[in-house]
């Protein structure tokens, strides 16, 4: 090995070392997936997409009592996606009240509210069937109880914060956690 390829095998090793340097780090298992966003063909990566990235994951369902809930979320998401954390909307029928449709779930989220989020296709997110992502944040936090449940989550994939239905987005508890996770 000639004197170029050490150094830039031992910057390499540097890096990697470094927290924050995940030039090769490997992607927390709860964003081991790839996902359908809502009402689309297009599939995310969540590892390219959020691996390194603070976010909250929340469940959402259209039909819900608490799906106004959507307003603040996309006012939380404004407010804190510019100091680096990410939202993610994961459509329900878990609990039995999503659309009928992908398509009438879409037009609450991006019609009614205006949701510029990422907002994923519908998926289970309890019990045995319950997509990974959401067997994930179970197993780390605890399974969501109702229809817009929310996990933070921080740079390194490990559950920070766990609310229920009844604790709004913008709520001091959450904003709280997000300012503590915020890059700027």
């Amino acid at each position: 090995m000639n004197r170029l390829q050490t150094c830039f095998l031992v910057t390499l090793i540097m890096l990697l070392a470094i927290p924050g340097g995940n030039v090769l780090a490997s992607c927390p298992d709860l964003l081991n997936h790839s996902m359908k966003k809502l009402h689309s063909s297009e599939n995310i990566d969540l590892c390219k997409t959020f691996s390194g990235k603070p976010l909250m994951v929340v469940n959402t369902a259209s039909h819900c009592g608490f799906t106004y809930q959507f307003e603040h979320l996309e006012k939380v998401h404004q407010q804190y996606q510019p100091k680096g954390i990410e939202f993610i909307g994961v459509a329900s029928d878990s609990f039995f009240q999503a659309a009928d449709s992908e398509e009438k779930a879409a037009e609450v989220c991006y019609q009614n509210f205006g949701v510029t989020f990422t907002m994923l296709a519908p998926v289970p997110v309890k019990g045995d069937n319950a997509h990974p992502l959401f067997k994930s944040l179970a197993e780390a936090s605890a399974p969501p109880q109702w229809n817009f449940y929310k996990y933070i989550v921080d740079s390194s994939g490990a559950v920070v914060g766990r609310f229920g239905s009844n604790i709004k987005p913008d709520d001091p508890a959450i904003t709280a956690i997000l300012d503590n996770l915020a890059t700027n």
